[in-house]
């Protein structure tokens, strides 16, 4: 009879487990998404290993260091690591009214690179800040203040979609950042922050056939753009044919993709490779894919490309579960940017398009690239922190 009572005063089963899955939701959402910080650090670890391999022999030559490139990425990474750790913490939703005042500064630091003495020139292009031994890229910057523009705008009043008026001051925005680009000349960012734009405007749900306005213009550019500068020229002929000019134009895409055959289905081994002794420019820098290529083979390149795979996954799951619109195009946005990077990255050291100088995010030497996308993606893990 006792047993009866008890059992009849108990809950059912079911009850029971629907508290305990709202409270292990209830821990995940306070804990957020954790892969995103753990893979950011991941390939941030894995960046370093890659810099010194790519970079060793070029900083023993040039600098009689070999740790040269290592040490300015390591510090790199602990700054991106420990700002992406702040941003973690930093509640995304007091960043609302940031975007404005962050584009006011991009475009204040855009101009300062040609400013004589406080811009920094290097192979014909003005693309950098610096004061002393300290220098940044103000453009890394930028990517990430039109993202935050962007969300703050459409999320203050929602229904700019819908009309022509509303979407222009985000094109104006993005029309700018980009002419200020492109003056550096810089066309890779210039086409990545024009990428970004058209993306926003698609996520904030503006109709295609007013994006189909904006597209038309941007691809009438490009051809515009190559011609505009003889370089660009050059390098669309060494696209086309790089054996035409194998010692000119076309030797860098001819050395990555020797580096890329090279390393086959297994590489040659870690630190093993052989294009990384001058034969290919910037080996550490814009492409250090073709030597983790080398290295590494197609199982090496693979398994990056499926980790940076995974982070973008995992953007997108935070942006579709955001609890509000902002958060909803800030994930989105960042994302975006990180996507649209690797795979034009990507696409280049394989000589899918012409190549153009673009870093490969996280991994590339370039610290304010590293600082910068690590703090993005600490924002990412607080919007999924925060999310419903």
């Amino acid at each position: 009879m006792f047993k009866k009572k008890v059992l009849g005063n108990e809950k059912p089963r079911g009850s029971v487990v629907t508290v305990k899955n709202r409270l292990i939701e209830r821990v995940n959402k306070r804990r957020g998404d954790i892969t995103i910080p753990i893979v950011v650090a991941i390939i941030s670890a894995f960046g370093a290993v890659a810099v010194y391999s790519a970079g060793s022999y070029t900083a023993k030559k040039n600098y009689s260091d070999e740790f040269f490139f290592l040490r300015k990425h390591i510090l790199g990474v602990l700054l991106g690591l420990a700002s992406m750790f702040f941003a973690c913490l930093f509640d995304y939703r007091r960043t609302k009214k940031a975007g404005v005042p962050l584009v006011i500064v991009s475009a204040v630091l855009l101009s300062l690179v040609f400013v004589p003495g406080i811009g920094v020139e290097s192979y014909g292009a003005k693309r950098w800040i610096g004061f002393g031994s300290f220098s940044f890229q103000p453009s890394e910057i930028a990517k990430f203040a039109f993202v935050f523009f962007t969300a703050g705008y459409f999320a203050k009043y929602p229904e700019r979609v819908n009309t022509f008026k509303g979407i222009l001051p985000v094109v104006a925005v993005g029309g700018a950042i980009c002419l200020l680009v492109i003056a550096e000349p810089n066309m890779s960012v210039t086409m990545l922050i024009g990428g970004v734009m058209l993306g926003m405007l698609f996520f904030a749900g503006v109709p295609l056939r007013r994006i189909a306005l904006f597209v038309v213009p941007l691809i009438l550019a490009v051809p515009v753009l190559i011609v505009a500068e003889p370089y660009r020229l050059k390098r669309l002929s060494a696209f086309l044919d790089p054996w035409a000019s194998p010692k000119g134009e076309g030797y860098q895409l001819i050395q990555s993709l020797y580096s890329l055959g090279s390393g086959g289905f297994f590489g040659v081994g870690l630190f093993n490779s052989r294009q990384k002794y001058l034969f290919l420019p910037f080996a550490e820098s814009d492409f250090i894919l073709s030597v983790i290529g080398e290295e590494l083979g197609f199982v090496g390149v693979t398994a990056f490309l499926f980790l940076s795979l995974f982070l973008i996954s995992r953007g997108i799951l935070v942006a579709a579960r955001a609890k509000d619109l902002y958060g909803s195009l800030l994930a989105s946005g960042i994302t975006l940017v990180y996507a649209l990077q690797v795979i034009i990255n990507a696409l280049v050291v394989t000589g899918s398009i012409p190549p153009t100088g673009i870093p490969l995010p996280l991994v590339s030497s370039g610290n304010t690239s590293v600082i910068v996308f690590s703090s993005a993606f600490g924002v990412l893990y607080n919007i999924s922190k925060n999310s419903i």
